[in-house]
């Protein structure tokens, strides 16, 4: 049933824009050592990954890659390293916009957990702490 007084018929999915304003805002809300331990990083929001990324991880549907973590891990990054990009983490819109429409969960919350769990996996962290790094997000 709609609401009274929403405009259906002029709603869109959020935009490429949308998601990047949303990721930064979920990434603002993030814990401060959270931010130190990722020193540089950018997060970056496409529709879909890319046709190379998604058979370099063998996965056959576009949609079942909510985000990705690039970069190299702090125990292999050294000092005498020679400049390179900063380390990023992609968002893919498309399939987060597919989970969030099977879940409860709201997009800001769903934006957020791709966000933490790639960077956490890359770091090595456990399900627990990426749990605990969540809760301590400011609201």
């Amino acid at each position: 049933m709609d609401e009274p007084g929403m405009d259906w018929g002029t709603r869109s999915a959020p935009s490429l824009e949308d998601f990047d304003k949303m990721a930064a805002d979920a990434w603002a809300r993030l814990p401060e050592a959270f931010h130190e331990m990722c020193e540089g990083l950018v997060i970056k929001v496409e529709d879909f990954a890319t046709n190379e990324v998604l058979d370099a991880l063998q996965i056959e549907s576009p949609f079942d890659l909510l985000g990705l973590y690039h970069g190299i891990s702090l125990n292999h990054k050294s000092v005498a390293d020679v400049a390179r990009q900063p380390d990023f983490v992609m968002l893919y819109r498309r399939p987060i916009l597919d989970y969030w429409a099977d879940h409860e969960e709201t997009l800001g919350e769903i934006v957020t957990h791709v966000l933490v769990h790639e960077i956490g996996h890359h770091f090595g962290f456990s399900d627990d702490d990426m749990d605990r790094i969540e809760g301590e997000a400011v609201p």
